[in-house]
């Protein structure tokens, strides 16, 4: 390949060009968001996220930065910006890998073997660790609200509004077993 400029349109081109449902960002090549659906045989499957994508001037040379724009309850991703904690991303990235990789291997492997031992989220490690079943059923609990086709048409509104719904039947870092029905402030 000539140049990195060229590599960047011809991957992204590639990825349009697959089943995935690319948007650009501000009419450039180097900020998309592509929707990504989680994958079959999971308890992510079902699921729709958009997933925030940023090539730095330096692609493929250097990794692209990855977060999930709408929310996933995953022990290696972080909960509040949706970055991805992924050795392959972030450390052993290489100049083979392209676009299709991530959605198509190194996203769905993530969501198939999370990795609680090296957490960006320390509630979702620590209850998969102590309690899978209630783990599973939290994950499931967040596919079913905030992983819908409708979540990712519009969600910077979701961002806006979602927030005190999340306080309220969230609570802070303690259990779901707290007294239900907080007062509104």
């Amino acid at each position: 390949m000539s140049s990195p400029s060229k590599r960047r349109d011809m991957d992204v081109m590639k990825l349009m060009m697959s089943d995935y449902n690319v948007e650009t960002i501000n009419d450039g090549l180097n900020e998309f968001n592509v929707e990504f659906h989680g994958p079959k045989e999971s308890l992510y499957e079902g699921g729709v996220w958009k997933i925030r994508v940023e090539l730095p001037d330096a692609y493929p040379y250097k990794s692209p930065s990855i977060g999930f724009v709408n929310k996933i309850y995953h022990p290696n991703v972080d909960e509040m910006s949706g970055s991805v904690c992924l050795d392959v991303i972030n450390q052993s990235w290489s100049p083979m890998f392209d676009l299709l990789n991530i959605f198509e291997v190194f996203l769905p492997q993530l969501l198939l073997y999370p990795n609680p031992s090296d957490p960006l989220n320390g509630d979702a490690a620590s209850l998969m660790m102590k309690d899978r079943k209630q783990y599973d059923q939290k994950v499931k609990e967040y596919c079913d609200r905030y992983a819908k086709k409708e979540n990712i048409a519009n969600s910077t509104a979701e961002d806006e509004s979602g927030d005190e719904d999340i306080s309220e039947d969230e609570g802070s870092a303690s259990s779901d077993d707290d007294i239900a029905g907080h007062a509104d402030p």
